[in-house]
This record gives structure tokens, sequence and C-alpha cells, in this order.
């Protein structure tokens, strides 16, 4: 089968279209052939192996895994022998795990593992799409944030793949969203539910005097210092990104009343956790609650391509990768 794999850090270049032996699917795998997949920034920062500290998860001088792609979308082709959930061709679509994989044209996954029966308006890019962002800021927002109706809340970064989940999400549980974006994108987040927009080159929101109850910093380009102003007095500011710094800081605010500052492991929850959070997304994208976004599509073979465009820091939503011949 046709796959992407790397070796090394670096740009795009790294990455290489082989072939490797078509995955047999264990007792109580399923063996899924994919249609779409993505790439996402957490995967352009695999790639590149930038900043360091993100080395300490993916290997310090080179790649511990060889494969990147997350989100998916496919159909299943064949069962390991203790497989119930699922039947041959069913269209699935979820996530393929810690170990990744899925920038291929086959991956095999767990019947318990983060994959439901596929929404049925959509088509395989827009369902693969649709994963990641929603499974990050949901949790971030219901669980870190405990997100409540009639709150304010400002997502800053709005128009990216976990930005613009967070103000359907938010808009969702009934809050009201501000969205801080850049001018290209402020009518279109508004679409998606901002009740406010602002353009973050041309207006600080902290110099509003507006507070809010939650700021979510989707994109880790804000700070809990330079945003606490912008709280509530029992405000809580969330950071989508990681580093030891902010970590320090929420366990110090964590000791105190008042504002907090925090974050969340999204990616680390349990399986079954997010299987649970895939089925509401389903059920969401079904009844137009939540709505994907796929910027741009490109063929497996053009993925270079695809991470050079996220690389720029300007996508909106996500970018789909379509295996063509699996279609």
């Amino acid at each position: 089968m046709k796959a992407i794999k790397y070796t090394s850090y670096g740009s795009p270049e790294v990455l290489q279209l082989v072939e490797m032996e078509k995955p047999v699917p264990q007792d109580n795998e399923v063996l899924i052939k994919i249609h779409a997949t993505t790439v996402t920034a957490t995967e352009a920062t695999f790639r590149k192996g930038e900043p360091y500290f993100s080395r300490l998860f993916t290997g310090l001088t080179k790649p511990k895994l060889t494969t990147l792609g997350e989100e998916l979308s496919g159909v299943v082709e064949a069962l390991g022998k203790d497989v119930t959930r699922f039947k041959v061709g069913d269209q699935v679509f979820g996530t393929a795990g810690p170990k990744f994989g899925a920038n291929a044209e086959y991956l095999t996954s767990p019947e318990d593992g983060v994959l439901a029966i596929k929404p049925s308006n959509l088509d395989h890019a827009e369902s693969a799409g649709s994963v990641d962002g929603f499974l990050t800021a949901l949790p971030f927002l219901r669980d870190t944030g405990n997100i409540q109706k009639g709150q304010k809340v400002l997502i800053y970064g709005a128009s990216g793949s976990i930005g613009s989940a967070a103000v359907q999400v938010a808009r969702y549980y009934g809050a009201e969203v501000t969205a801080v974006t850049s001018s290209a994108n402020l009518e279109w987040v508004r679409a998606l539910g901002a009740t406010q927009v602002i353009d973050y080159s041309k207006q600080d929101f902290t110099n509003s005097g507006e507070t809010y109850d939650i700021i979510f910093d989707a994109v880790g380009k804000i700070s809990f210092p330079q945003s606490k102003q912008s709280l509530t007095p029992q405000g809580i500011f969330l950071e989508a990104g990681f580093s030891m710094g902010f970590l320090a800081r929420a366990i110090w605010t964590s000791l105190r009343a008042g504002k907090k500052a925090r974050t969340a492991a999204t990616g680390l929850r349990k399986p079954k956790e997010r299987a649970l959070d895939l089925m509401i997304l389903k059920e969401l994208l079904e009844s137009g609650h939540i709505k994907p976004v796929i910027d741009r599509s490109y063929p497996l073979e053009q993925i270079a391509e695809a991470h050079k465009y996220v690389d720029l820091g300007h996508k909106k939503g996500n970018v789909a990768i379509t295996i063509e011949g699996n279609e």
C-alpha cells in the first residue's frame, strides 16, 4: 500500500511516499480502507521537531514514529475474528490513535478505539476534518472550562481547526461568543456563531474594557498575564498550547482563589472517553449544530504541499488529504 513516511525532522520535503505492506487486522481490530485524512498543525510540529521541547514526546534526534496522520474517514474492509461492533462495508470516521498512521491507504484500528459510523450527511473529507478540532475544543470548554449558558466566552484564533470548532461548541452551550481572528475571516467566523468579532491586527481585545468568563487561546499566541485583566473575577484562561512555564502558572493559580489558568491534555484521554465524544460529534454534525470546515484538499501524493500550506499558519479549519483510488 502507499503511505507517507519520514525518518528525520525538517521541512515538508522529509515526507516520502513509500510502498509498505498492507496491515492485517488482529483479532480485535478492523482494517480500514482510508478515503480521507488531514494535516493538522500538531503534525506539522511533529514533522519539524520544533519547538525543541516537543522532541521530549516525539524523539530527541529523530522521530520515534515515522508515520503521521491522526484524523481519518473510510470504509471497513476486513474484520478480526472477535470484532462485533462493525461489519465489512461500514463507513467510519475517527482517529488513528497515539501511533498515528492515517496518512496511508490502509490502517488497522481496535474496534473499541476512537471510531464511529461516519455522519450520513457528510463526505469522507468533511468527516475526517471535523474530528480533531472538536475532540479538543469540547473537553477544553465543557470539562476544563465548565462552560455555562449565558457566559461570555472569547476564542482567540477562531478560524483554525480548534478555534472554529470552539466557536461552534460555545454557541451550542448557549454562550455569548467573541471571536478573535484576521480581517479576512471576520464574517466567516460570525457565520459560525460568533456574536462579536475582533480583528487582532487592528484591535487588542485586552484594551476594550470587556471581561469574559472564559478566554480560550486556541493557537498558543497569547498569555495568561496579558489576558488576566480581561477575565471576570472567577474567570478561566484556557491554553491549547503547552509549555513548562504555562504549566507552572496553572499549578500556581489552582492554589489560589480567583482567576485561573488551565490547560488539558485532550489527546491523551482514554479512548473510551474520546469515543463517547466522537458519538456526540456525529449527532451534532448530522443535526447541523456543528459544521465541518475544510480550507483546502490535496491528494496523498501532494502531502508536502499541504504541509507547506499549514506551515503558513493561515488555514481556515482543516486541510484534507484524499486517497485517490480508494474513493
